[in-house]
């Protein structure tokens, strides 16, 4: 349980997120996400990592019940800062295998991401206003048209992996029982390339993306922060988690 790598052929590194039942990943998890998936990027004997989930969905987000126990909104917003930045900045590419639900900080993730592979069960979206935070605006509008990002955000609507593949945003979409498979079989095309050309290709890449992804995220942060500081977001997780 928690975070773990290992191998998943020559050059290719395997990230796995495991935090039953729900992948609502706690502050300290999203820290060994940022540290592991950095680590792996930094040791040269890496071409590609695979971000992968184990259980019933990818990601759920932020543990809301750790926020609301422990007032850990600080920690948390660090800590997916870090985890999101690490995907981004990692060295070398980061493919995102994506199965059932796709949530909040699963966002931040994938939205950062180099490709993006989905199972035909998989579903995306932001149920943040529904929790009284905001956030991961920046990386949901890398999977979809501005207006359409509006619309989600706002209504906290999910899409499906069929929609993102429609929109290019999901490069693959296949049997929950195939995801890994594929992911493996896609990390294994770019670990064949020269290690030296496909790292200078991810800087590269990343040196001309249109957005700042991490100041952009930051400046969302801070709306998360004043909404705490109102007393709005711990009564919506409240809410929620009696609901629950």
């Amino acid at each position: 349980m928690g975070v773990s790598s290992g191998s998943g052929g020559p050059g290719i590194v395997v990230v796995t997120l495991d935090f039953p039942p729900v992948n609502a990943v706690p502050v300290r998890g999203w820290y060994d996400l940022a540290d592991t998936v950095t680590a792996a990027g930094h040791d040269p004997d890496t071409r590609v990592v695979v971000l992968r989930a184990a259980g019933r969905g990818f990601c759920a987000g932020v543990d809301l019940k750790e926020i609301q126990r422990e007032d850990a909104i600080v920690g948390a917003n660090t800590g997916c800062h870090a985890a999101f930045g690490a995907v981004y900045d990692c060295a070398v590419p980061v493919v995102a295998a994506v199965h059932g639900f796709c949530l909040g900080g699963g966002i931040g993730l994938v939205g950062n991401a180099d490709v993006v592979l989905a199972a035909t069960d998989a579903t995306f979206g932001l149920p943040e206003v529904d929790r009284g935070a905001l956030g991961a605006a920046t990386h949901l509008a890398r999977l979809v048209p501005q207006h359409l990002m509006r619309a989600l955000y706002l209504t906290a609507s999910t899409v499906t992996a069929a929609q993102l593949h429609h929109h290019g945003s999901v490069y693959q979409v296949v049997e929950a029982s195939e995801l890994d498979g594929a992911a493996l079989a896609l990390a294994g095309v770019i670990a064949a390339k020269d290690p030296r050309v496909i790292r200078a290709a991810k800087a590269a890449l990343n040196g001309i993306d249109p957005q700042d992804v991490h100041r952009s995220y930051r400046y969302e942060q801070g709306f998360t922060y004043e909404l705490n500081l109102t007393g709005a977001a711990g009564a919506a997780r409240a809410a929620f988690l009696e609901q629950r």
